[in-house]
């Protein structure tokens, strides 16, 4: 199930990365202490050993007794012989007679006199020229920058994985060989539509053969489409291991750099490798950050990097033969975007959807995630997928992680269900936090909190109420949890209306016992007014509108420019006041519905503010009243109204 790269070594052609060990550590500083050696013993001193002595009185004096011979100066620094041997100091023990001396002449010396007393004495004088800039200085300053320069290029490209400075253009894509470990379609679970749409494409890598001798062409190219977390990428890992064939992965984004041209280098180099290793498959992730359409951009055109290398990628599906066995498999949750040239036959011609998961779907991915994980016997998958609507694969795999992560911190042998429905709450309602409030706080939260549940037990079409708790949560002080008994697909009106009915329930419920209002409302509100507004500019629910779509679905703009509204200054009035009149009039029959029921909110509030939480079955009691059918198991918050 786990995928994993294939793991490289010496003996899968890969060498191992050069390191500097002990030995060869030795050895450099072996050499080392040899060069040194050996630019004393070329460089050292030779002849008698050199005395220094001062110029006053000592070197003086000597010149004046005509003892000095000769003398070579450089500069300020005289060196010299003399007739005969002299001790300095002559008191030390251990100096030794040498006829050799070396001196300096100070700045203030009359230098007159010396010549003349030189040459008086018949001194033979030699003068050196000051020393130059030594070779290897010269060796150095001009080869220095060269060599830090192309190092720390070098250093780049292997930190960057292109492995040399010679292939910044190669593919980055990850190449995955079938292994024992491979991932398979026992491995995906939930989207057994998707599946069958790609069998087709694994028969005919397994024998391609069966199809060409029909006259039958494979589709070259792929594309998933689905939101985030559905599965994609997996279901194009099952596809490479079932088929049994390599599986070059990359991103889209991985294409893409500053220098032009470099995308589609890669994107060449990337289908040279595929076709080498075919029959193969080659998989695109996000291909919708190249794949736009061309000429959306202020600044798109022929010299554009992103243009390019789209450009490419439609070259080469292009040039694909029938027997070349390799498909392309990309994937994005934006197919809206795609350029139309990628979707047209012999390119991406075969979509699959990838839809979130219904509850046998989801019970199915839950025993996928669990496999490896030790389940206590009161654990029920069944129920936990009924509590998970709208959850999609990643979703419940961190749902598996997080509730064994949970069992381990409470040392728990086994997983539990209450390991999973606290962790189901965390990933849901976020972590509780410990956080004190004042009776009066406390008290508002669980009126605000009866509210919602209230207005929703006593609202035809509204969700049974599977939950209410004032603990607090991330952002919120308390939450009420309302879900359908099983998956719904398709809402009438009057559900919608009980939803936006429900949201007010927090605030009217405040206003009847406070008479005011607080800002505890503002998710209610917000969740309300795009309801509402949905409604009106989307779903053709308003009379005042009529059947027709007003509001642009994500990712919409105009087709003249980027921010250009199609719809009128008029429209956009009766939109909004469509919008308040279905908010204000579901706010208004909560405010009634609590009003004849306020006994049932006082009993229901007085019991959540002393258990702080309480399941569905025991606030429908509390309030009074007979539990909604299917409101006894928790289910996910399809309708979360927070305080």
């Amino acid at each position: 199930m786990k995928p994993t790269e294939t793991d490289k070594s010496p003996e899968d052609g890969q060498a191992a990365k050069p390191h500097l060990g002990r030995r060869e550590l030795g050895a450099f500083m072996l050499l080392l202490a040899l060069n040194w050696l050996l630019v004393l013993l070329l460089y050292g001193a030779s002849g008698p050993p050199r005395v220094t002595i001062p110029y006053s009185p000592t070197f003086l004096a000597q010149v004046q007794a005509g003892n000095v011979t000769t003398i070579t100066a450089q500069d300020a620094a005289i060196q010299g012989t003399l007739k005969h041997a002299i001790r300095y100091p002559a008191r030390a023990k251990d100096a030794r007679a040498t006829t050799a001396f070396s001196t300096r002449v100070p700045d203030f010396a009359d230098t007159k006199a010396l010549d003349a007393m030189l040459q008086e004495k018949g001194v033979v004088v030699t003068a050196k020229a000051p020393p130059g800039t030594p070779f290897w200085e010269t060796l150095v300053a001009g080869f220095l920058p060269t060599i830090l320069f192309f190092g720390l290029w070098y250093w780049i490209m292997r930190r960057s994985g292109s492995g040399s400075m010679f292939s910044f253009g190669g593919s980055k894509a990850k190449k995955y060989e079938p292994t024992s470990e491979r991932v398979t379609f026992a491995d995906v679970a939930g989207i057994d539509e998707a599946k069958q749409e790609l069998a087709e494409v694994v028969d005919f890598l397994r024998d391609p053969g069966k199809y060409q001798k029909l006259g039958a062409h494979i589709p070259r190219g792929v594309l998933l489409t689905g939101q985030p977390g559905t599965g994609k990428t997996l279901l194009a890992r099952a596809v490479a291991g079932e088929a049994n064939v390599p599986f070059f992965s990359m991103s889209a984004s991985e294409f893409v750099e500053m220098i032009v041209g470099v995308g589609a280098s890669r994107v060449r180099d990337l289908f040279a490798q595929a076709k080498a290793a075919s029959p193969s498959i080659i998989f695109i992730d996000e291909i919708d950050a190249i794949g736009r359409s061309r000429g959306s951009g202020a600044f798109s055109g022929a010299n554009d990097e992103r243009e390019q290398t789209l450009n490419q990628i439609l070259t080469e599906m292009d040039g694909f033969d029938a027997s070349t066995g390799v498909i392309v498999i990309a994937a994005t949750n934006r197919p809206d975007v795609l350029d139309s040239a990628l979707l047209r036959p012999g390119r991406f011609d075969r979509r699959v959807p990838v839809q979130p998961p219904d509850k046998d779907g989801r019970e199915q991915i839950l025993r996928v995630h669990t496999r490896e994980v030790p389940l206590a016997h009161d654990v029920d998958l069944d129920a936990l997928a009924a509590t998970t609507a709208g959850m999609v694969g990643a979703d419940l795999a961190n749902l598996a992680n997080e509730a064994a992560l949970l069992a381990a911190r409470r040392e728990h042998e086994q997983v539990t269900m209450g390991d999973f429905t606290d962790a189901l709450e965390k990933i849901e309602l976020g972590t509780a936090r410990k956080l004190r409030l004042s009776e009066s706080d406390k008290r508002r939260t669980a009126y605000h909190e009866a509210g919602h549940a209230l207005v929703g037990m006593l609202s035809p079409g509204a969700d049974p109420v599977r939950k209410i708790s004032i603990i607090p949560r991330t952002m919120s002080l308390g939450v009420t949890i309302s879900a359908p008994g099983s998956d719904r697909f398709n809402y009438d009106k009057e559900s919608l209306l009980a939803h936006i009915k429900v949201a007010t329930g927090g605030r009217a419920a405040e206003e009847v016992v406070y008479g005011d209002e607080t800002t505890g409302a503002e998710s209610d509100i917000r969740q309300a007014t795009q309801l509402a507004r949905n409604m009106v500019g989307r779903f053709g629910m308003s009379d005042a509108i009529g059947f027709v779509t007003v509001l642009p679905q994500d990712g919409d703009g105009s087709a003249l420019m980027p921010g250009v509204s199609d719809v009128s200054e008029r429209t956009k009035q009766r939109i909004d006041d469509e919008m308040r009149r279905i908010v204000g009039e579901a706010h208004d029959e909560a405010v009634q519905i609590l009003t004849d029921n306020r006994e049932r909110l006082d009993s229901l509030a007085e019991a959540l503010f002393e258990a702080e939480t309480l399941e569905g079955p025991d606030a429908y009691a509390a309030a009074g009243l007979a539990p909604s059918p299917g409101a006894a198991p928790p289910a996910e918050p399809a309708t979360l109204v927070a305080h």
